[in-house]
């Protein structure tokens, strides 16, 4: 058997080398939010299902992030899965020098949830609401499990992917994967 040889190796405790490899999952993009009093907002990329029976969801959020002390003190949360055409909205939420607050919704369109009035996305493909249910030690990240209360889903429409670090649109990433 021939071994590829175009593979490099790095211990695991290269931050550069290792964000690099866990770069190499495309994960699709979502926009946190909280309400209360000073609303906040992030783009995340560490979001994925965990239950159906109850409805689970979760998010990793950094120990030194805002929105960490915000989802701490809210106990709701929404999340926003961004479509392909939302990277503007991705690159916002992603600026450290946005506004705080509500300020920093300005530029987006944006709509309260029903049933926890945190701020939604507009134009997603899927939103949903939830209330903390659990948290748990992820080293530099906390990880926060989150019980669905609410969802929207858009009928159609791809969601936006990031892949070794850029923004990509399934279609494209998908053309690009050799067969």
């Amino acid at each position: 058997m021939k071994v590829d040889q175009s593979t490099t190796s790095s211990t695991v405790d290269d931050a550069k080398a290792l964000r690099r490899a866990f770069g190499a999952f495309a994960t699709g993009v979502t926009v946190v939010t909280t309400g209360g009093p000073v609303p906040h907002a992030m783009t995340a990329n560490s979001f994925t299902s965990v239950s159906l029976d109850p409805p689970l969801v979760l998010v990793c959020i950094d120990r030194g992030a805002v929105m960490h002390q915000c989802l701490s003190m809210t106990g709701f949360f929404g999340v926003s899965v961004l479509g392909a055409r939302q990277e503007k909205e991705a690159r916002h939420f992603a600026n450290r020098y946005r506004p705080m607050g509500m300020a920093q919704f300005e530029p987006v369109e944006w709509l309260p949830g029903e049933l926890t009035g945190v701020p939604l996305i507009a134009g997603t493909v899927a939103r949903f609401e939830c209330e903390l249910w659990r948290s748990y030690d992820g080293g530099d990240h906390t990880i926060f499990i989150g019980k669905v209360l609410g969802m929207e889903q858009q009928a159609d429409g791809d969601g936006l992917l990031v892949y070794r670090g850029q923004f990509r649109e399934v279609a494209s990433y998908w053309r690009e994967v050799p067969a």
